[in-house]
């Protein structure tokens, strides 16, 4: 089973400000749609609140509240490990958020799908850094601003240098 870390960034690491994303860029939400659908989603509890309920995927939330209702093809986990307990056929599985669910599983994952947004912006939620002595960058296709897609953007592809 594959773990990958699906996320869209600035250029200084921010994925967002209370609890929101700061940008709209089409053709990354059509990618984190495409890559996702079909796919267990591994998210926190804050990052549930914003998305709500994404079709065609199983939501895994993180929550130390065991008493969170959850709607239908949504599970709760107390922990990461918790989390991939839970999943059940799949090849490959996807953290989506927030910023302390990717700190804590950026060591285990086996991939990352980043969109670098070229911008910086002003956040309190950031990615963490990505070491290049354990990440190899596998794939990599720049786009310009269009009507759209207000920043320029790249989609890029890690695997952790240790995995085949």
């Amino acid at each position: 089973m594959t773990i990958s870390l699906i996320a869209a960034a600035s250029e200084n690491n921010v994925i967002g400000k209370d609890n929101k994303l700061i940008w709209k860029l089409s053709a990354d939400m059509k990618f984190f749609r495409e890559k996702t659908t079909g796919h267990h989603i591994i998210m926190g509890r804050k990052t549930f609140e914003s998305t709500g309920v994404l079709p065609n995927r199983t939501s895994i939330i993180i929550s130390r509240n065991n008493g969170l209702k959850l709607p239908k093809n949504c599970l709760l986990a107390s922990s990461i490990e918790d989390a991939f307990s839970k999943v059940k056929n799949d090849d490959e599985i996807f953290i989506i958020g927030g910023a302390d669910i990717y700190r804590q599983s950026l060591e285990i994952a086996h991939k990352i799908y980043l969109t670098r947004i070229h911008h910086t912006f002003e956040g309190d939620a950031f990615f963490p850094e990505i070491d290049k002595a354990k990440w190899e960058l596998v794939s990599q296709q720049d786009h310009q601003p269009d009507e759209k897609n207000q920043y320029p953007f790249t989609f890029l592809e890690f695997k952790k240098s240790d995995c085949s």
